[in-house]
This record gives C-alpha cells, sequence and structure tokens, in this order.
C-alpha cells in the first residue's frame, strides 16, 4: 500500500512522543535539572518553570514522536517495514532535531560541553526508542472498522 495511515502516524507518534517526554523528564529534570538551573543562573537566565513552558515540552516531546514516525511511514516503501527502518527515521530526526541544534550551541560556549554531549547521546538512544516503539505500532492497513471508515470516507 502506498498510503500512509494517518490515524497510525498519530497514535505512533503519541507512543513515541510520551517516551520521549518521559526520558526528557528523568534526564532534564531529574538528573541534570541542577545542572540547567545553575548553568542558566550563572547566564543570568534563571530557570522559570512555569505550567506554560511544561506545557510547552510535552508537546514538543509529542511533536517529535510525530515527526518520527511520519518519517517511518514517508520511507518504509523504499526500505521495508521494520526496525531497521525505524532507525534509519529516528537517526533522521535525532540528526535534524536533536544534533544540529545541540551542534550549533557548542562554539558559542553558552553550556558546559558535558551538558550538550549527555543531551546529545541520550536523545539519540531515547528517539531510537521511542521510534522503534512507535514503528511497532504503525501499519499501514487498517486493523479496527473505525480506522476503515475513517479511510473509506477520506
Amino acid at each position: 500500500m502506498t498510503q500512509i495511515n494517518w490515524i497510525r502516524v498519530l497514535i505512533g507518534g503519541m507512543v513515541a512522543g510520551l517516551i520521549i517526554d518521559v526520558v526528557q523528564w528523568l534526564l532534564n529534570g531529574v538528573l541534570l535539572g541542577s545542572d540547567w538551573r545553575a548553568v542558566m543562573q550563572a547566564l543570568g537566565r534563571p530557570v522559570q518553570e512555569t505550567a506554560g513552558s511544561i506545557v510547552f515540552y510535552i508537546v514538543l516531546g509529542f511533536a517529535y514522536g510525530i515527526m518520527a514516525i511520519g518519517a517511518y511511514a514517508a520511507i518504509r516503501p523504499r526500505f521495508g517495514a521494520g526496525p531497521r527502518t525505524a532507525l534509519y527515521a529516528g537517526i533522521g530526526v535525532w540528526s535534524l532535531g536533536y544534533f544540529l541544534p545541540l551542534l550549533t550551541w557548542m562554539p558559542m560556549g553558552l553550556f558546559p560541553a558535558y551538558l550538550v554531549a549527555i543531551v546529545m547521546v541520550v536523545g539519540l538512544v531515547e528517539i531510537l526508542l521511542a521510534t522503534e516503539a512507535g514503528a511497532w505500532i504503525y501499519q499501514e492497513e487498517p486493523r479496527t472498522g473505525a480506522e476503515r471508515a475513517v479511510r473509506q470516507a477520506a
């Protein structure tokens, strides 16, 4: 089938996004939270954790997950279904969404290299796991009657 199953992209993307959000909370909130607060304080920009900023980061995690599964669905006809294709999609999203943006911070010297490196490496593992999980859920053929009805209506 050459059509992308957008319902499955959203479902798989939400699962992937949940994984991303949990890992980001553990990494940047629990494990590195005090380091980030100290760095931002030293820059004269103390962290202000508001409900709006928390919601922003949660939505961002889900957006990354949906993009990863959307990429998987888009490249699946060329590379075939399965974990290897999910790996390619995850690396693509990580490269554009994590690696390159973080890399641009390095020459500025704004953040300690160890923090950026940790975020980069953990981000790679996180996006690969999330993409694999979301890709496992994704299928182009509708599984349920509701999915079939939406597909037929379109």
